[in-house]
């Protein structure tokens, strides 16, 4: 039996029975773990002589998946963190700590969504990785996955499907996709999202991605950042969020993939 099978099985196994069905609408671990699995390689850091793979993993969950979870939180945190050992030594990643998964609760997500945050963090005592200071890696953003169709019974490890969510900001015929949990918006070369308008300042606003939610947060700027005319210094942003800086007028979504 393939080694990723039979990691998926055990991880199957543990959780069937008396729990099985408790996961019809609900996220289930297995969802978890090829989620955790995806977020590893997708974020992987290649120094001087090694490639380096996140060790802290935060889920954020809606109340009510977390909810499933709680008479055996820390035992599906342990399994998911072993999952991801195994897979970092099959495919020659270099962890510089056994890989740590916490789980987040998060009241914007719905039964069935959630999200994966990333880092690569050094344990104290330890001698540094060997890549330059400057290449450093930061903390991702956190990836949002949701059901591409909503199961009726438990779904196996092979027939589950979930799409991955990101999100744009789009303005005067551009797109930008946010990969950082902090982006900043501005007229300098420097910003994350550079908007050509001379009305709006070099370090204008920032997008924050605080869990699975967005918010907009003015940075003292000379023009402010309006809503409908509104002048506001902090905004959720929902998926069609509309709001200002200067004359133009951004727009943030959210897009499956």
């Amino acid at each position: 039996m393939p080694v990723l099978r039979s990691i998926e099985s055990k991880l199957e196994s543990l959780f069937e029975g008396v729990f099985g069905r408790a996961f019809r609408a609900n996220v289930q671990p297995v969802e978890l773990a090829r989620k955790l699995v995806k977020e590893m390689d997708d974020h992987k850091t290649v120094s001087v002589s090694r490639v380096y793979v996140p060790n802290e993993y935060s889920i954020y969950l809606s109340p009510g998946d977390r909810e499933q979870f709680a008479n055996y939180e820390r035992q599906l945190q342990d399994e998911l963190g072993d999952y991801l050992a195994d897979h970092a030594k099959r495919e020659s990643y270099m962890l510089i700590s056994p890989p740590k998964v916490e789980f987040e609760t998060d009241e914007d997500l719905d039964v069935g969504v959630f999200g994966i945050a990333t880092r690569l963090v050094q344990p104290e005592g330890k001698p540094a990785p060997d890549w330059p200071a400057a290449a450093a890696p930061e903390p991702n953003a956190t990836m949002v996955y949701r059901p591409s169709a909503q199961p009726t019974e438990a779904a196996s490890a092979v027939d589950l499907g979930v799409q991955r969510e990101v999100a744009i900001v789009s303005w005067s015929g551009k797109r930008h996709e946010l990969a950082k949990s902090r982006e900043v918006i501005g007229r300098s070369r420097e910003a994350d999202i550079q908007v050509g308008d001379p009305n709006v300042s070099r370090r204008h606003a920032e997008i924050r991605q605080e869990g699975a939610t967005y918010f907009l947060v003015d940075l003292d700027s000379t023009n402010g950042v309006e809503v409908k005319g509104e002048r506001v210094k902090r905004l959720k942003l929902e998926d069609g969020s509309a709001f200002t800086v200067g004359s133009t007028e951004l727009t943030f979504t959210r897009e499956l993939q």
